[in-house]
């Protein structure tokens, strides 16, 4: 009776609709694709890109999420830099999140939220004290995320000062904080960029 028991509760049991995993190497295109039709053609004309451009993403801190078939639906990425100095004008590590994009297709299914929970738990995790990002106000309050910290640092580039945004992993991080944010995350081995020397 146990036996079948057992086997009727994995017949109803629901396969979750998706799973967040850690990105690898043949998540890069898939990963692209999603952005470009999330955020559109201009996304690397943003601030944050600025910080991001040829570098590698914080370890253990790029995150997809996968559908039951394994395919990319969602990610979300965060990346070293220094957030300003403190008042000793020591720099202050901390992460940049972004971007964070979920497949149209899939919205409302809560994988962006199951996205940022994990990435900031495992961001705690790996003892990081604050997170920045530039996004949508009412939607990473939920998170933590306020203007209040960020209030006398500044993006490289232009940037809406009201979207700018932080969460401080540990009380205090962020104290005192000013000045630009800088990447200071480890570089790809031949970045994308390069231009002709003149």
């Amino acid at each position: 009776m146990a036996a079948v028991l057992t086997s009727m509760r994995a017949l109803f049991h629901a396969t979750p609709a998706f799973v967040i995993d850690h990105e690898t190497p043949a998540d890069v295109v898939s990963r692209e694709a999603l952005l470009d039709r999330a955020m559109g053609a201009d996304r690397r004309k943003k601030s944050s890109e600025k910080i991001r451009r040829n570098r590698i993403p914080a370890e253990g801190l790029a995150l997809v999420a996968r559908d039951r078939d394994g395919h990319v639906i969602g990610t979300v990425r965060l990346w070293n830099v220094e957030a300003g100095v403190s008042r000793e004008g020591q720099g202050i590590d901390a992460l940049l999140l972004g971007p964070l994009a979920v497949d149209a297709a899939h919205a409302g299914k809560g994988i962006g939220g199951a996205l940022m929970r994990a990435a900031l738990l495992e961001a705690k995790t790996r003892g990081h004290g604050a997170v920045v990002l530039v996004g949508d106000a009412p939607y990473y309050e939920r998170f933590g995320f306020f203007a209040e910290k960020t209030q006398h640092l500044v993006m490289p580039g232009p940037f809406a000062r009201e979207r700018f945004l932080a969460l401080e992993l540990v009380p205090g991080w962020l104290e005192g904080a000013a000045g630009m944010v800088v990447a200071t995350g480890r570089r790809l081995s031949q970045p994308t960029d390069r231009r002709r020397a003149a």
